[in-house]
């Protein structure tokens, strides 16, 4: 499959953000990223498994790498003492965007899931051997159910995290909670912009 140059400099983006990223996480002894970073490389082996059956759009595979780069970021780099944070570890996952309203973290959840979900309508007009099908209440309602499945499969990692990771950022049970309320809002962004985009091109 030849690639367009738009994917070779995507490509490029990750590949170095993922190196750099391992560089900093392993010079700082950042074990919790390190992790994360293995995870990231397993998404990415099926993003690419996924992509060679599905065909995403260039689009969708930028919001992937871009969700990539905000979840790294998110972990490792310092924000200004001046910054508003929820506990003691001063990075971005940490940062109010709104003070005791809206984290960076909360943002990275939405975007990613919001993503996923347009992922799996991709997917799902793939296999119905479609590119043409209609964003119905019903067919919306599978592909944010996926998306939030795969949201959950994303906790299940941070949990993971937790048991062996001594330390982490993660968060306790509220966090998780709210992790998972911003995944939803993602996830139904996503659903009204579909049938939005197919509403103005149809």
């Amino acid at each position: 499959m030849r690639l367009s140059k738009n994917i070779i400099f995507m490509m490029i983006f990750v590949a170095t953000y993922m190196i750099l990223t391992l560089i900093y996480a392993w010079n700082t002894g950042n074990f919790e990223f390190l992790l994360y970073l293995f995870v990231t490389l397993l998404i990415m082996t099926g993003v690419i498994y996924a992509h060679r059956r599905i065909g995403f759009t260039d689009a969708t595979l930028w919001l992937l790498a871009i969700w990539g780069f905000m979840h790294m970021a998110g972990g490792l780099v310092p924000v200004p003492a001046s910054w508003p944070i929820e506990g003691e570890v001063r990075v971005l996952y940490s940062w109010w965007i709104i003070p005791d309203t809206f984290k960076y973290d909360n943002l990275v959840h939405a975007f990613g899931f919001g993503t996923t979900t347009w992922c799996c309508w991709q997917g799902l007009k793939t296999a119905a051997k479609t590119r043409r099908m209609r964003p119905s209440f019903g067919r919306l309602t599978l592909v944010v159910m996926a998306s939030m499945g795969f949201s959950a499969l994303n906790e299940i990692f941070e949990f993971i995290a937790v048991l062996t990771v001594p330390n982490t950022n993660v968060g306790g049970y509220v966090n998780t909670c709210w992790d998972l309320v911003y995944n939803m809002v993602g996830c139904l962004i996503a659903a009204i912009i579909i049938k939005i985009t197919y509403k103005a091109t149809h």
